[in-house]
């Protein structure tokens, strides 16, 4: 008999965990260095500790049965930022208790996510044991969570990401092995990248988008939550038969507010969905929790989701 109370999942996403640490002079090559110059001129006060930790602490109030995390925990790929980031995610949970795919920022320079991936692998780690590989599969409660990576090294002033055709494919086979299951387990998809194309501005574009898109039509999801821009957002992409299936982005979980700038009112937010099982539907739904207009933490509404699916 399906179990009636609401399995809950947290999503948030883009940390971008700190402080920095000096980076010694033969680190700074390449776009390490006009990251470097970049956090120096205001990126650091851009994303603020005291706030991401009122909102983990809020968010850990809340007692998820499980946190989804989208990437950036790391800034400009230095190692000191890897047992940092670690740390991060040990204050969110256990790795049975927290899911982790990486974002750009993760891999800022090659060798980048290989070395952040070697601290966090356990937060990687699918069903089978297997780490660091993706795509992976985390059942848990109704849940089969699908992690994949579109963390890529880039030029500098680039941010974009990349799935590939090998990563898809495999994606694409086990969305469709997982909905053939009996009792259907609800399909959650987590990238760091926006999916869907137009998602995000060239040059921090998911820059295989319409293939992913393309396999999410044939293949199926019923949720797909990302991170990347910093902004909470809610789009949709086309299902099997005609189908919808909602994107779902979060904002920053470290953004101080007005730290963007006026035309870019950015605060710090976490997602909190709820999911119920109605015959052989999903019924899915969010709120936003994070810094009001006063600065403290706290619910910020409903998010229109379509419920069913």
């Amino acid at each position: 008999m399906p179990d009636p109370t609401p399995f809950r999942l947290a999503h948030l996403s883009d940390p971008h965990v700190g402080p920095l640490s000096r980076p010694r002079l033969h680190q700074l090559f390449g776009k390490r260095a006009t990251g470097y110059a970049n956090w120096r001129r205001g990126r650091s006060r851009s994303h603020d500790m005291a706030v991401l930790s009122a909102l983990v602490a809020d968010l850990r109030a809340q007692a998820p049965d499980h946190v989804a995390c989208t990437g950036d925990l790391c800034n400009i790929g230095l190692p000191s930022e890897w047992e940092t980031a670690r740390t991060f995610l040990e204050a969110l949970g256990t790795p049975d208790a927290v899911s982790f795919v990486p974002g750009n920022h993760d891999a800022y320079v090659r060798g980048s996510l290989e070395g952040l991936l070697g601290q966090c692998d356990r937060w990687t780690a699918d069903d089978g044991g297997c780490g660091s590989r993706f795509p992976y599969l985390r059942r848990r409660g109704p849940l089969a969570l699908v992690g994949l990576s579109t963390a890529i090294p880039t030029i500098p002033f680039v941010a974009s990401g990349r799935l590939g055709e090998a990563q898809i494919a495999a994606a694409e086979a086990l969305l469709r092995a997982l909905a053939t299951e009996p009792g259907r387990p609800c399909r959650v998809v987590m990238i760091h990248h926006p999916p869907h194309p137009g998602g995000a501005s060239a040059g921090r574009e998911l820059r295989d988008a319409q293939a992913f898109t393309a396999m999410i039509a044939r293949a199926g999801a019923e949720l797909i939550l990302h991170g990347h821009n910093h902004v909470a957002s809610l789009a949709a992409v086309p299902g099997p038969g005609g189908g919808r299936v909602p994107v779902v982005g979060a904002a920053s979980a470290s953004a101080r507010p007005g730290a963007h700038g006026p035309s870019l009112p950015r605060r710090a937010a976490y997602l909190l969905f709820s999911f119920e099982q109605a015959g052989d539907r999903h019924v899915i739904s969010a709120r936003q929790r994070g810094l009001d207009a006063e600065g403290r933490v706290g619910d910020l509404g409903e998010l229109a989701l379509d419920g069913a699916v």
